[in-house]
């Protein structure tokens, strides 16, 4: 988890974004089989495992407002259970998973709201798993999590504008995200 290309881990993570918004499930899944490989380049098992426990909690966390939150939590606990196992780690899967879903929630209210306070939340929210996951210091970690959040701020304008394919806002969501992973990647050398 602490070797990736940048620019696949982007651009698998906006196909990963594209299909959950327009809830091609069978689609979401084969992104998150890539991402999640090249992500965190788990054995073939651990990767098909992952990246179907992803797809489940995503499923659990993407109704509005009616999600089942503590559903997505418990998947994501198994899938840093995966995550920590593959790599020797030594955070808590439960904790990581918390803060996994909590900047889902985080996001989930920019989204709805919009506003500087909850940007400013929303990177808070990423730093602190980044952070967490990572082992290293929040604020090494801000330049990627800001980043990260103002793709998914182009995300949430084009999901609005109804999720167009051609819409060429995606190649911007997509620079921003390779950026937010070649900025996250060096922070985890510092």
């Amino acid at each position: 988890m602490r070797s990736f290309d940048p620019r696949a881990v982007g651009a698998l993570e906006c196909r990963a974004w594209e299909t959950y918004y327009r809830r091609k499930w069978a689609a979401f899944l084969f992104a998150s089989v890539r991402l999640v490989r090249a992500a965190f380049r788990m054995s073939w098992r651990r990767t098909l495992v992952g990246a179907w426990l992803v797809l489940r909690a995503n499923q659990k966390w993407a109704p509005y407002p009616d999600n089942d939150p503590d559903a997505a939590r418990a998947l994501m606990t198994r899938f840093h259970g995966l995550l920590r196992a593959s790599e020797g780690a030594s955070f808590a899967p439960d904790d990581a998973a918390a803060l996994e879903v909590e900047w889902w929630r985080v996001h989930r209210e920019a989204q709805h709201r919009g506003g500087a306070a909850e940007r400013e939340r929303l990177v808070d929210a990423l730093c602190a798993v980044y952070a967490y996951c990572y082992e290293v210091d929040t604020g090494d970690v801000r330049p990627a999590a800001a980043l990260r959040a103002q793709a998914m701020e182009v995300s949430d304008r084009r999901v609005a504008a109804g999720c167009g394919l051609e819409d060429p806002q995606l190649a911007h969501e997509r620079a921003l995200l390779v950026r937010s992973y070649a900025a996250l990647l060096a922070a985890v050398h510092r």
